[in-house]
């Protein structure tokens, strides 16, 4: 095929059908694998139509034509393109009452968003389905838990380690080898040995370093990848140690699952989403949860659209702060970048010295690492 075929070819997909009378008078067409490609488009898509035509589209109500359709498209696209492709069929055409039906959920191509629609179904799913659909989750949050939980115990497990090292240790407690990297410089050829300047030692077992932190998650519609990510994080900040975790899910009333925290599945199993958002009540129930103020950090994940008292919530959040609580507003966890979300409630945020930013998850374990160490916060350009 010559470089103008393919390019032609490639704007007869992008155009659909309405290209395709052009196209055949040209003497080109699609060939077969192609024209199947085209039809998987066209089921979502539409045939498109021209001077501001409204573009149809549609898989019908037949089970059986959408589960052939969803193997149609794995067919020909890979599993990222599936995915979206997956999703604007859930959006576009109304296919959620589909996904409560065992079949459906067994031929999809299972990812975050996936989940989110599962989870918002879960009050709807009949029993039949509750099990197909745990398992869809389960493997969404394994994967996850694959990606993300090697580098967060490293990264956390660092910064614990570097706020627990004191410069005035005894003897005992000396860390030669992180002394020597620190006073190379000290080096002295004529005598082959380095004369410290300063010690670095571990801190005594009496007093080491544990952190408490509290995740907040706000559990409307619109946080729902965030809610997943946001569990997994959970789950993985659970298994540390180090690191007492409770796990907080809110809208207008306030849930503590923190009790689930072994199983991210059953925390996701847990959330409502939908509904209001009471962001200040939130607060109010993980402040009674700080017992050491200095030692905790407190993770609000929410687009800051407040349906509670605005004024109570920043004065709580102010009030976290000068006890010494290291305070961390996310406006998202997850790879979508920035959301629609309240800049007026955000900028009273920064002005309180909590700026509110969106953080992806390969972003949150250096997020996590900074509150520990008290220091300034990696916050993403915008």
């Amino acid at each position: 095929m010559t470089d103008t075929e393919e390019r032609l070819r490639r704007w007869r997909l992008v155009l659909g059908g309405a290209a395709a009378a052009g196209a055949e008078s040209g003497g080109w067409s699609l060939g077969s694998r192609d024209a199947a490609m085209d039809r998987t488009l066209t089921a979502v898509y539409g045939s498109g139509g021209s001077g501001g035509e409204q573009r149809s589209a549609g898989l019908g109500g037949s089970a059986p034509q959408v589960a052939r359709w969803l193997g149609d498209i794995r067919t020909y696209f890979p599993s990222s393109v599936v995915q979206v492709m997956q999703r604007d069929a859930i959006d576009r055409l109304g296919l959620s009452a589909l996904l409560l039906e065992p079949e459906m959920l067994e031929a999809v191509e299972a990812d975050v968003h996936l989940v989110g629609t599962l989870l918002s179904l879960n009050k709807a799913m009949p029993e039949t389905t509750k099990q197909t659909a745990r398992s869809v989750v389960r493997k969404v949050v394994e994967d996850l838990e694959k990606r993300l939980a090697t580098r967060t115990r490293a990264t956390l497990t660092g910064a614990l380690d570097r706020s627990a090292r004191t410069h005035r240790p005894r003897h005992r407690d000396i860390d030669w080898d992180r002394t020597i990297r620190a006073n190379l410089r000290h080096y002295l050829p004529e005598h082959g040995t380095i004369v410290p300047e300063r010690l670095v030692g571990y801190g005594r077992a009496d007093r080491a370093v544990k952190k408490d932190v509290v995740l907040c998650i706000d559990q409307s519609g619109s946080m729902a990848a965030s809610v997943v990510y946001a569990s997994v994080f959970g789950a993985v900040l659970a298994s540390m140690r180090s690191i007492d975790t409770k796990l907080v899910v809110f809208d207008t009333a306030v849930v503590d699952l923190t009790d689930q925290l072994d199983d991210p599945v059953d925390v996701l199993f847990g959330t409502q989403l939908g509904g209001g958002t009471d962001i200040n009540r939130a607060l109010a129930y993980c402040e009674s949860l700080i017992t050491r103020p200095a030692e905790t950090v407190v993770v609000l994940i929410s687009d800051l659209y407040e349906g509670g008292i605005r004024d109570g919530m920043l004065k709580r959040v102010a009030a976290m702060k000068a006890a010494g609580v290291q305070f961390v507003a996310l406006l998202a966890l997850s790879d979508e970048g920035a959301p629609s979300y309240d800049r007026e409630h955000a900028a009273a945020l920064a002005a309180l010295g909590a700026p509110a930013f969106a953080c992806t998850p390969d972003l949150f374990p250096e997020i996590m690492a900074a509150a520990i160490q008290k220091r300034p916060l990696p916050v993403p350009e915008t």
